[in-house]
């Protein structure tokens, strides 16, 4: 609308002679540029209210079921748009009135400027009843009431504004989150999660209640959901508050995700299924291997402590037994966690059997690196020709019988492998040998 500027001249003492109210008395074309400013300012105050009765988002308020804060404010607002209308007569008359008076005197007097410059100075114009809080008749100035007629139509302009961007902005979102909602859903279904079956139905559940909620809401209270820039902002100046509709657009595609992945469960659940018999079945393999070389380490090791071996896995092939069933039943979002548990659970169960089988079997190691240490000394001993010598004899026989009897007593046979190497490494000494190769 007009920028509200004054008519022009400055303070002054009153009166026909001296001047008016508001000033000198204006020269005759002093008025004539008051007259174009306020005429220019008519111009803009007519495109305006013209612009605002046609605004999109006021042909929606007046046929929308408005509640909560947009329908106070917008009745407040009607008002204001009433009262610009019956101000902008107001003003469209004085201002006509003053044309009128300056068209009729080509050569105005003291006179006749006095008048003109009370009429474009003065306090002329009476507002009407309960303008601005007020009980009505207060008298101002054509340029005073063109600043207020600005402020009337700013506060009524920046609640249609306002109203506009979110009904353009929030149910569209909303009615396109709602038909990815749908998708979901049909996926959801097509897999088996239910409302009361699994917790991604439940969530479903609540995004849809959430978004029907939402809509009506922001359809009936659409200023409910608009962040004022603040400050001097021009009329309208903020945006729609979108937190509830990025919160459900978030869960929605957390929600996707989770059946994401429940569907590609179903398109490789053999596969997985497959898989998991495979390592159940090596880490069985395993148990089975180091049950039997423990029997072999409690008959051919004695004075040695041989771990228990647990039996095979039942819990877990149960539990697989149970995910082939959940596959044959397309029970795809019961199988998802149950498989991966298992996968998780199958690992630890082959590493498991493989640890079993190594404590088992240590002993054996001991003994077959003992024996390996013993020949490989007597093997340096033959190539220098000193095997045949009484105490190595004597003392790699006595260690051979240890290592080679049942049960071999492996701390006597490893006491024994020492006093040999110990025998056979001052032999060697001498000759640059002493170390072991």
């Amino acid at each position: 609308m007009g920028d509200g500027g004054t008519a022009g001249g400055t303070a002054g003492p009153g009166g026909p002679a001296g001047g008016t109210a508001g000033g000198p008395v204006l020269g005759p074309e002093e008025v004539d540029r008051a007259l174009a400013r306020l005429g220019a300012e008519h111009e803009a105050v007519e495109t305006s209210l013209y612009a605002l009765q046609d605004h999109a988002g006021r042909g929606l308020l007046e046929n929308a079921e408005l509640t909560g804060v947009t329908k106070e404010r917008w009745a407040r607002a009607e008002e204001s748009i009433a009262l610009l209308w019956t101000c902008f007569d107001t003003f469209t008359a004085a201002l006509r009135s003053v044309h009128e008076l300056r068209a009729g005197c080509r050569r105005p007097g003291p006179e006749e400027l006095a008048e003109l410059t009370a009429r474009l100075r003065g306090p002329v114009v009476a507002l009407p009843g309960g303008t601005d809080g007020g009980e009505g008749g207060e008298r101002v100035g054509l340029a005073e009431l063109v600043r207020r007629m600005n402020r009337w139509y700013a506060q009524a302009l920046d609640v249609v504004a306002a109203a506009e961007s979110v009904w353009s902005a929030l149910p569209a979102r909303i009615d396109m989150l709602s038909a990815e909602l749908q998708r979901v859903r049909s996926l959801a279904h097509s897999v088996g999660v239910r409302p009361g079956e699994h917790p991604a139905g439940d969530e479903l559940e609540d995004i849809t209640a959430e978004l029907t909620s939402l809509r009506a809401e922001v359809v009936a209270d659409p200023l409910a959901f608009w962040v004022s820039a603040g400050g001097s902002s021009a009329p309208g100046g903020g945006r729609p508050d979108t937190v509830r509709y990025d919160r459900a657009a978030r869960a929605l595609e957390d929600v996707r995700r989770e059946i994401e992945a429940v569907l590609q469960v179903r398109q490789d659940a053999e596969q997985r299924l497959m898989r998991l018999r495979d390592v159940l079945s090596r880490a069985d393999r395993t148990l089975a291997e180091a049950r039997t070389a423990r029997g072999e380490v409690l008959a051919k090791i004695a004075a040695s402590e041989v771990p228990a071996v647990s039996g095979p896995p039942t819990a877990l092939y149960e539990q697989l037994s149970l995910a082939a069933e959940h596959r044959r039943h397309a029970r795809w979002h019961r199988l998802s966690p149950l498989l991966e548990s298992l996968e998780e659970r199958a690992e630890e169960e082959l590493e498991r059997a493989r640890d079993s089988l190594s404590a088992v079997t240590a002993p054996l190691a001991v003994r077959a690196e003992l024996r390996g240490r013993l020949d490989a000394y007597r093997a340096r001993l033959a190539r220098r020709r000193m095997a045949d010598d009484p105490l190595l004899a004597e003392r790699y026989d006595a260690a051979r019988r240890l290592l080679w009897s049942a049960p071999c007593d492996l701390r006597a046979a490893e006491r024994a492998v020492l006093r040999y190497q110990r025998a056979a490494l001052e032999v060697l000494a001498p000759d640059g040998e002493g170390g072991v190769r």
